[in-house]
């Protein structure tokens, strides 16, 4: 079974640059794991093809220190102990590939977007749900349920940063056309059974904010507001 990093060891000479590694990369097969890295954001996922399942996720924020992807955790699902700890991976890029260097194991990875083309990218926090016909504020803080989209992924995740408690999530790929946000689910932590499905929703910006309205994967009516993390400040 694959699992995300742990740690590092120091090669790798090339220059990196953040506006190289902003978007989404992918590695693998029938196992694939894929990084999106956004606003000083990133996550990184494992989860199985063929079968269907999700294996593991962790991110948190990142910067990148000269040949150096410096991250710090704020979740990770299959090793919570990580959470608040710092990793240093040396990195490098040729030819559109990502070579990674993690516990002696060089990993190489393919870009799949820089941002584009989707409207959405960055990292978002849920701020505001309609409940009972009002929309309720919900002030994200140590517990949040984070939205992360490079220009073609998508990713959300809850989890709370004190008590390091990892609450589920999903992802795929996305689309913004005509008024339209469209997912396309290929991992999901809680229920696999819609891994392929399709959802799509009414969605706009305002004043910065994310409005998203449709039906859940349960079927069930939903209507938020998302904000980016750097204007909420965390």
């Amino acid at each position: 079974m694959m699992m995300l990093m742990t740690g590092s060891v120091s090669v790798v000479n090339a220059q990196v640059k953040t506006s190289d590694l902003t978007g989404a990369w992918e590695t693998g097969t029938e196992v694939k794991m894929t990084r999106i890295y956004a606003d000083q954001i990133f996550t990184v996922t494992v989860y199985n093809v063929k079968d269907k399942q999700f294996i593991s996720t962790a991110g948190g924020r990142w910067r990148v220190n000269g040949n150096t992807i410096v991250e710090t955790f704020e979740f990770n699902s299959a090793k919570p102990e990580l959470v608040g700890t710092e990793v240093s991976t040396p990195a490098s890029l040729k030819g559109g590939k990502l070579t990674l260097m993690i516990n002696g194991r060089k990993e190489e990875w393919t870009k799949l977007d820089d941002g584009t083309p989707g409207k959405l990218s960055g990292a978002w926090l849920i701020t505001g749900r309609v409940r009972d016909g009002k929309m309720a504020t919900m002030t994200p803080g140590a517990r949040r349920t984070m939205k992360i989209l490079s220009g073609t992924r998508f990713q959300w995740i809850a989890y709370n940063v004190d008590t390091k408690e990892f609450s589920g999530t999903g992802g795929g790929t996305y689309t913004t056309e005509n008024g339209k946000y469209t997912e396309n689910i290929l991992f999901f932590s809680r229920d696999n059974s819609r891994v392929g499905a399709s959802l799509s929703f009414d969605f706009a910006l305002e004043d910065g904010n994310w409005r998203h309205k449709g039906l859940s994967s349960k079927g069930e009516a939903i209507e938020e507001v998302w904000t980016k993390r750097e204007k909420i400040g965390l």
